[in-house]
């Protein structure tokens, strides 16, 4: 019988945890079963009577209540995108070298967690960690609201509390990972997607709140832009807890891990990946402060624009990309990144506000359309080359065999995600030397489109090319 979408009472199941040493077997079709905490012994989405019968109703409700999550999780980690450029109103004296080093480094910060995060979920359990990492967003929002109130806080103190946003950007690969595990094959494209864009709108979201919030009278009060993200903290740990559910199979080991580390897909697809959403979190972060040192006569009210369309367009990425194929897509979406970066240095050249606010739009829904595209990758990339390897394997090892592919590509998906975003803290941080040196940021955009096509065509050498090992998988 199926599961209810709401909580559901313990009970005893004939299908005992991995640790028990059991080595019984579900009957095909067989709902998902649970034993205490919240644990799912019995998945397997990939049997359309399972998926029917509960597993799609399981599945959905945790991802929506993931994406509430990561959306929250985004949101902290690019406070610090839209905090710095108010800081001078603030009484904050910093240079835009310093303000560049207050974007960059929570994206440093996250991009290392990642790694740590994406180990959380088969160690902890998906619904147990989104918990904690949900809890541990209260970290650095109180920080935020005590350090803005005093003009005369140190950079040190300040570069240190905008550290700790980091652990906003780690609660992407724990999520991710997750919610690879519920979803079969021919949908996990589109529930990645998903899940993805609802965390990328985080990013806007606060870059459109905040500026709104922290006004009071004739000044500001940012330390509003900390206080206003904890009722919304506590109550994603709180569906997490009541609602969420954890997967015994997930417990992938650190072999796991290591086999995705030794894939060689791996380490393409995330140099790939830093320039689809490196770009994407970059760009996000250093868009407020790029319009208010070069374009001061406009309201930052209008910089979550970027954000909004770069999350908006990732599920577009994804689905095109389950129907074409992700290496196409995400080659076209390098080239469109070129185009808008090459755009934004000619309205630079100008200083012409609309052509260079269009640019970049255009950049961000490249990013966009090319995060879901790339993620979307892995899956079909880590499926292929499996399927390849499979043939030569006895009927009774088959099934084991692609288990252990699906637990190396959610390990694909935690190394991606962590080097891709690293890239946001390489953006910000060119746009800085950029300045320095040139005294503009043409240098840096062009820098930037070089690097673009070099990925382009290591997309089409690897994945797109006749003769290639994959092309014909369509991946």
């Amino acid at each position: 019988m199926p599961v209810p979408a709401g909580p559901t009472p313990q009970v005893t199941t004939t299908t005992l945890a991995p640790s028990s040493g059991s080595t019984q077997a579900p009957e095909p079709g067989a709902a998902p079963s649970r034993r205490r905490g919240r644990w799912i012994e019995h998945w397997d989405p990939e049997d359309p009577t399972f998926w029917r019968d509960g597993g799609h109703q399981v599945a959905t409700r945790n991802l929506w209540i993931s994406v509430f999550a990561e959306f929250l999780g985004f949101a902290v980690w690019a406070l610090w995108s839209i905090v710095v450029p108010q800081l001078g109103a603030a009484g904050f004296t910093f240079t835009v070298d310093q303000q560049f080093w207050l974007i960059a480094v929570p994206s440093l910060v996250g991009a290392t967690l990642r790694i740590p995060y994406t180990f959380a979920v088969p160690l902890f359990g998906g619904r147990n960690w989104t918990i904690v990492s949900a809890l541990l967003l209260l970290v650095p929002t109180v920080s935020l609201a005590v350090v803005v109130q005093d003009p005369e806080t140190p950079f040190g103190v300040m570069l240190l509390v905008a550290a700790l946003a980091g652990v906003g950007g780690g609660n992407f690969a724990s999520s991710m990972a997750n919610i690879s595990f519920f979803y079969p094959e021919k949908e996990k494209g589109k529930a990645l997607g998903l899940n993805a864009a609802g965390g990328n709108l985080g990013t806007a979201a606060v870059q459109l709140a905040v500026p709104l919030v922290i006004v009071t009278g004739a000044g500001i009060a940012l330390e509003r832009a900390g206080l206003m993200m904890i009722p919304f903290v506590l109550l994603a740990a709180f569906l997490a807890w009541r609602f969420m559910d954890n997967l015994s199979h997930a417990r992938a080991d650190v072999r796991s891990f290591a086999a995705a580390a030794r894939n060689r897909h791996t380490w393409i697809i995330s140099f790939l990946y830093i320039g689809t959403f490196g770009s994407f979190i970059g760009y996000s972060g250093a868009f407020p402060t790029l319009l208010k040192n070069q374009f001061p006569e406009v309201t930052l009210s209008i910089a979550f624009l970027g954000a909004l369309v770069g999350s908006v367009s990732r599920p577009l990425g994804g689905i095109v990309a389950d129907r074409v194929g992700g290496a196409r897509v995400t080659i076209a979406a390098f080239a469109v990144m070129a185009v808008g970066a090459f755009g934004a240095i000619q309205a630079l050249g100008s200083h012409s506000f609309g052509p260079f606010f269009g640019s970049f739009l255009l950049l961000f829904v490249a990013t966009g359309i090319g995060n879901g595209a790339t993620y979307r990758m892995i899956p079909a990339v880590f499926a292929a080359s499996g399927e390849a390897a499979a043939k030569g394997l006895p009927d009774d090892e088959r099934a084991a065999h692609r288990l252990r592919v699906r637990k190396a590509a959610a390990g694909c998906i935690g190394i991606a995600g962590a080097v891709g975003a690293f890239g946001g803290f390489l953006i910000p941080r060119g746009f800085a030397v950029s300045n320095d040196l040139a005294g503009s940021l043409v240098p840096a955009l062009w820098i930037f489109i070089g690097v673009y096509a070099v990925m382009a065509v290591v997309t089409w050498a690897v994945y797109q090319r006749r003769g290639a090992s994959l092309a014909a998988a369509g991946v």
